[in-house]
């Protein structure tokens, strides 16, 4: 499949995602990008993400949603604010619902350490992520402090797969007031090689859990 024709079913899945999604609701406060974000996610078949500082938004708890939000967003009026956290929460049907996708994520263990909110909302994002191992269709690593320079240091990024083709892969790059989609099957490529890098150096599933553990019982 050319560029154009991947561009266009990928688009073609954002706006037939949109039309019977949830998230119009909030068509007021959310921009496009992030609608299509929710619509892709909602029609993935696998969802790899790699996150530097924060926790994974589809494994956040309310307040530490509420936390980040009104750490990062410079331009969102204090009333939008609750919108925004319903919607991030919302998303998270995603992983609840019948045949859902599969979920990687890699998180820095910078991530685990920050204290957003109060010693509670850390506390229950920690415990969050103990409870969403047990799910059979997440994964949970956390590349520790020790770990040797790797390519997850050009910043954190989430690949998208879809039941379609392979060749639908793409890989989503953050930042702070836009998101980049990167469609190019060579350049999603070294996306999913920079993802398996970090996979290998990351902690194995027990050693994260007790480091998991470790921390929210230090809080």
């Amino acid at each position: 499949m050319d560029d154009v024709g991947k561009r266009a079913v990928l688009h073609a899945l954002a706006r037939d995602g949109a039309r019977r999604g949830w998230w119009q609701t909030y068509a007021d406060t959310i921009s496009p990008a992030y609608a299509d974000l929710i619509s892709l996610e909602a029609q993935a078949r696998s969802i790899r993400t790699w996150q530097t500082t924060l926790i994974p938004g589809l494994l956040q708890t309310a307040g530490y949603a509420r936390a980040t939000i009104d750490a990062i967003n410079m331009t969102t009026p204090p009333d939008r604010v609750n919108a925004l956290v319903e919607v991030r929460t919302a998303r998270q049907s995603v992983l609840s619902r019948p045949e859902p996708p599969e979920l990687w994520a890699i998180i820095h263990e910078v991530a685990l350490r920050p204290q957003l909110g109060d010693t509670h909302v850390m506390r229950e994002q920690l415990q969050r992520l103990l409870d969403v191992t047990e799910l059979p269709h997440v994964s949970v690593q956390v590349l520790p402090l020790a770990a040797s320079p790797h390519p997850g240091m050009a910043g954190p990024f989430t690949l998208l797969g879809f039941p379609e083709t392979a060749d639908l892969d793409i890989a989503l790059v953050e930042h702070l007031t836009s998101a980049l989609y990167v469609e190019d099957p060579a350049e999603v490529s070294i996306y999913g090689g920079a993802f398996e890098r970090l996979r290998a150096a990351a902690l194995p599933f027990d050693k994260t859990t007790d480091l998991i553990a470790q921390l929210k019982d230090a809080l």
